[in-house]
C-alpha cells in the first residue's frame, strides 16, 4: 500500500490562516481514523502508546482513554515522573537512563515508583541506580530489553544496536541475578523489532529480510519467555511498533503491543503492505519570497528526522500539491525553497504545508499543536482547539 488520501489541506489552511507561520497542525478526522486503524489492526491485543511519537500530553491522555488503549511507553525518566505526578498510573520506560535526579525522584514518591517500569539489559544498570539512590530503596520495577534484531550467520546485524540479551540464555542468566538483586523487582521483558516496524515494504528483499525476522523473533521470544517465566511471573511482554502490529498481534506470548506513530502518520510509514497511511500532522510555512517564478522560499522548516542522515529523513511538502524541495539546499534553518510549476501561483504570504518524516519530533520545533475538528455534516461548524506540546509545557526530555 502506500500514502492515503491527504486531509481536505483547503479547510486546514482556511480555518488556521489567522496563525502566524511556523505552526503544526493535526487533522481530528485523520487522528480519530488513526486511532481506530491501530486498535483494528491490534486485533485484540492492548496498544501501548509510545509518547516520544506524540509529545502532546492532551492527546496522550485521550488516546490512552480510549478502549484498546492500555499505558504509555515513555522515553526519559524525567518525563516518566512527570506523567506519573500527572496521573499516570502505567509507564513503561523504553530505554536505560543514567538521569540522577529523575531516579532520586522515582524513589522518593511510592506512586512514582509503583507506576514506573525502568528498562535494563545488563547488571551495569542496577549498579548504576543503586550508586545514585542507595541500596535501600524501594522496590523499583524493571524490565529486560531483549535484542530482537536479525542475526542470520556470525557477523551480520541487521535491525538497531540495543541490548547485549540476545538469547535465551542471556535472559535468564540476567534475570536470575535481578531477582537476586535486593530493591529490584523484574516485571517484564520488552523486544522491538526495528527491522520489522521501521522498515518500509520498499523491496522483495526488504520483504524477505522481515519475514525471515518474523520467523526467528517469534520462535526466540517463545523460549526467553518460558525460560524467564521459571524464575519470575512477569506481567509485561512488550513487543512490536506501527509497522509490525499486524505480525505480532498473533504471538501467544505478548501481553501487549506499542504504536505511537501511527497517530500521526508521518513520510516513514508511506510505504507499507498491511495498511495505507493516512497522514494527520503537519506543519505550515509562508512564502517569504520568489527568487524565480517557479521557485518560493519558505520561512524556517528544517526539520530534519533523526535516524542515519539521508533523503528519508527530510520534511516533505505536501501542498499545495507538486512542490518539491531542491536537492542543493534541502529544508533550511531560516529559508527552505521548493520548486514546481506549481509554485508560480505562490505569492509572498501564501502557505505551504510540511509533512514530517517522523511523528513526535515534530513537536520538539513548537510549543502547540492546533486540533482541527470538524462535524460530520455539510457546512457542519468547525472548531480550533490548541493543545501545549511537551514543548509548550516548558518540559525538554532531551
Amino acid at each position: 500500500m502506500a500514502i492515503g488520501r491527504l486531509p481536505n489541506m483547503e479547510r486546514l489552511e482556511r480555518l488556521t490562516r489567522d496563525l502566524e507561520t511556523p505552526y503544526a497542525v493535526v487533522d481530528g478526522a485523520a487522528l480519530a481514523h488513526n486511532t481506530a486503524e491501530l486498535v483494528r489492526r491490534a486485533g485484540g491485543v492492548p496498544v501501548r502508546v509510545a509518547s516520544k511519537s506524540v509529545r502532546v500530553r492532551e492527546i496522550l491522555d485521550r488516546t490512552l482513554a480510549t478502549d484498546g488503549f492500555a499505558g504509555a511507553m515513555s522515553y526519559s525518566l524525567a518525563e516518566s515522573v512527570w506523567l506519573a505526578d500527572e496521573g499516570h498510573t502505567d509507564l513503561l520506560l523504553a530505554y536505560p537512563t543514567t538521569h540522577r535526579g529523575a531516579l532520586a525522584d522515582l524513589v522518593a514518591k511510592d506512586h512514582r515508583a509503583s507506576a514506573i517500569t525502568v528498562m535494563v539489559d545488563s547488571l551495569a544498570h542496577l549498579d548504576f541506580i543503586d550508586s545514585v539512590v542507595g541500596t535501600d530503596h524501594p522496590p523499583i520495577r524493571v524490565c529486560i530489553d531483549v535484542d530482537s534484531s536479525l542475526e542470520p550467520f556470525r557477523g551480520l546485524h541487521l535491525g538497531v544496536r540495543r541490548s547485549p540479551v540476545h538469547s535465551a540464555e542471556d535472559a535468564i542468566a540476567l534475570a536470575r541475578a535481578i531477582s537476586a538483586r535486593p530493591g529490584f523487582d523484574l516485571v517484564g521483558l520488552m523486544f522491538y523489532d526495528a527491522q520489522i516496524a521501521g522498515l518500509p515494504d520498499s523491496s522483495p528483499a526488504v520483504r524477505f529480510v522481515k519475514s525471515r525476522s518474523l520467523a526467528d523473533i517469534v520462535a526466540r521470544r517463545a523460549r526467553i519467555v518460558e525460560a524467564v517465566r521459571q524464575v519470575t511471573d512477569l506481567a509485561i511482554v512488550n513487543a512490536g511498533g506501527t509497522g509490525s502490529l499486524d505480525v505480532m498481534r498473533d504471538d501467544p506470548y505478548i501481553t501487549e503491543l506499542t504504536a505511537g506513530s501511527g497517530l500521526f502518520m508521518p513520510t516513514l510509514f508511506d510505504s507499507y503492505d498491511a495498511f495505507e497511511a493516512t497522514p494527520a500532522a503537519f506543519y505550515a510555512l509562508s512564502v517569504v519570497r520568489k527568487p524565480t517564478p517557479e521557485i518560493a522560499t519558505l520561512f524556517s522548516g528544517g526539520y530534519a528526522a533523526s535516524g542515519a542522515a539521508g533523503k528519508s529523513r527530510l520534511p516533505t511538502p505536501v501542498w499545495p500539491a507538486g512542490l518539491s524541495l531542491i536537492g542543493t539546499e534541502g529544508a533550511g534553518e531560516v529559508q527552505t525553497p521548493v520548486r514546481g510549476p506549481v509554485a508560480r501561483g505562490l505569492r509572498v504570504g501564501d502557505r505551504v504545508f510540511m509533512r514530517h518524516a517522523k511523528a513526535g519530533e515534530m513537536c520538539e520545533r513548537f510549543d502547540a499543536v492546533h486540533l482541527v475538528h470538524t462535524e460530520e455534516s455539510p457546512g457542519g461548524a468547525a472548531t480550533v482547539e490548541t493543545l501545549p506540546t511537551y514543548r509548550g509545557e516548558g518540559k525538554n526530555f532531551g
